[in-house]
């Protein structure tokens, strides 16, 4: 028996998740422990860390679809074969954060949703839900397979650069959004957005000038400025192709994801 914490995990992964291991599982060091999540189409395999003798972390991968799958908990040992200690099932839901970043994706040429989100801006959220804010739906916004159009701008390019609009780069730089600033600059048309202006005249980065937003600014405005810190203490891409591979460096764990 092992118990899962939390039972479930948004589709776009990256949460820890605590398995508290059964009396006669607590074993000695050298024995290692894998999660095996199996859903309908991919299958995940996570290493672990201990916390103590009778718990493990590890986090939770980016799943392909809304289902309850089955976790096995894994044991190997040098010389001897690997065996299933355990097994438990597990839910990936879509939450908010991925019903905002698809609505965000849609809305990118979309100048009523923009607006809209303007209108969001005037209950500025505390600092401490726009950090989560920031890192659930940059988050999100990473796992979604975006159509390979896809653009920051929208999907009419022609228009020009002198035509003044909102883009998804404003509605980012407004609410101090550090981490989905970031993403978007990677995507097409990120870094034009950079010069377009509003029907006020700010462009994102005279935006983050203006409401003091130091980091942000210089993550818009410097050459090969790095990624934010704080983006780094979530999982990242080592190898993709017929199986895909993240590392998340504050556990030091991994995640394999592949074609069940």
């Amino acid at each position: 028996v092992m118990k899962l914490n939390p039972q479930q995990a948004p589709l776009y992964g990256d949460s820890v998740i605590t398995v508290q291991l059964s009396e006669e599982d607590k074993v000695e060091d050298d024995v290692v422990f894998y999660l095996v999540f199996t859903g309908s189409t991919v299958q995940h395999c996570t290493s672990t860390r201990k916390i103590n003798p009778g718990s493990l972390e590890t986090i939770s991968p980016g799943h392909d679809c809304c289902e309850t799958v089955k976790v096995a908990l894994c044991a190997s040992r040098e010389g001897h074969p690997i065996l299933v200690v355990a097994e438990e099932s597990f839910q990936f839901v879509q939450d908010e954060a991925y019903d905002a970043a698809q609505f965000l994706a849609t809305c990118a040429g979309n100048q009523q949703a923009l607006n809209f989100t303007r209108f969001l801006d005037r209950s500025r959220p505390p600092a401490a839900d726009v950090d989560f804010l920031d890192e659930k739906v940059a988050l999100a916004f990473r796992h979604l397979k975006l159509p390979a159009e896809w653009n920051v701008l929208g999907a009419d390019q022609s228009l020009t650069e002198n035509v003044p609009r909102e883009t998804l780069l404003h509605f980012a730089v407004r609410l101090g959004l550090l981490r989905l600033a970031w993403f978007l600059l990677q995507q097409p048309g990120g870094r034009g957005a950079l010069s377009i202006h509003n029907n006020e005249g700010a462009t994102p980065v005279s935006l983050a000038l203006e409401r003091g937003y130091h980091k942000l600014h210089q993550l818009l405005t410097e050459e090969g400025a790095r990624e934010p810190e704080s983006w780094s203490t979530l999982s990242h891409t080592v190898h993709s192709g017929e199986y895909s591979v993240r590392h998340h460096r504050g556990l030091g764990v991994y995640l394999l994801t592949a074609q069940a």
